[in-house]
């Protein structure tokens, strides 16, 4: 019998060991998931009010909240390990679960959206351009526009002649541009009156291709670490589950 306490006692300070060192870098994951939501959401949300769907913007709130639920759920897994307390054990499992579930359903929502973005932006992006830009309440369109085409060096969603359809231009607010100062290779005011491509990006092609591929490679990021560190997770929740079940054995 004494044998038997002996090697339970031993596995169960193993087993506390290596949830402890899951527990550390669980947390340093937390402070990373959290990172590339906070990432999307601060610098990469002007292009968020260009986009139809609110798939993206989602992702990167599931991705947030799941990153602080890791960091506090951390905190718990050490206080549970180390005073083994059984019933913060099935907490801290139960949010190790719910967290797994959180990236999963992050993960697949970006494969999901990466798969019908291409469509999305065909549909949508022209006409979110033509009709919302320079139009009041739609100041985040208009900003997201300007960037958009200084940025990645493009005119319009297709090409330059899209803007011919734009309501601003059609308006006569436009003081004679034929497409805004921000397709300028040099922006300076009133440079959108001339739309040769000396003047304009009018031969780099239209910002359709351009926005897909950079919102593809941001979903593929938030796919990989959502999906990464839920499969690290399964480690953690199994080390839970035979540190339970050591301290009952010892009970």
């Amino acid at each position: 019998m004494g044998e038997f306490s002996e090697k339970a006692t031993c596995g169960t300070v193993c087993l506390k060991y290596l949830l402890f060192t899951f527990n550390c870098c669980f947390w340093l994951a937390g402070l990373a998931v959290m990172a590339v939501g906070i990432w999307t959401l601060a610098l990469k949300s002007d292009y968020i009010s260009l986009l139809a769907s609110g798939t993206y913007l989602a992702t990167a709130y599931i991705l947030v909240v799941a990153g602080v639920v890791v960091m506090v759920t951390g905190v718990l897994g050490c206080c549970a390990t180390f005073k083994e307390r059984r019933n913060l054990l099935r907490l801290y499992f139960i949010l190790l679960l719910i967290i797994f579930l959180l990236e999963i359903i992050a993960g697949v929502l970006a494969y999901i959206y990466y798969q019908q973005l291409n469509t999305e932006l065909k549909e949508n992006l022209k006409d979110t351009m033509t009709k919302r830009y320079r139009q009041p309440g739609h100041e985040g369109v208009t900003s997201a526009v300007d960037r958009l085409q200084q940025e990645f060096h493009c005119c319009g969603s297709n090409n330059s002649q899209d803007w011919r359809d734009s309501e601003w231009i059609r308006s006569g607010q436009a003081g004679g541009r034929v497409v805004p100062d921000s397709c300028c290779k040099t922006v300076v005011p009133g440079c959108g009156q001339r739309d040769h491509a000396s003047n304009i990006y009018k031969v780099e092609g239209g910002c359709i291709t351009k926005l897909e591929t950079f919102i593809q490679e941001h979903l593929r990021v938030i796919g990989a670490v959502g999906v990464g560190i839920a499969c690290v997770q399964v480690f953690g929740m199994a080390f839970t589950c035979c540190l339970y079940k050591s301290l009952k054995l010892e009970h």
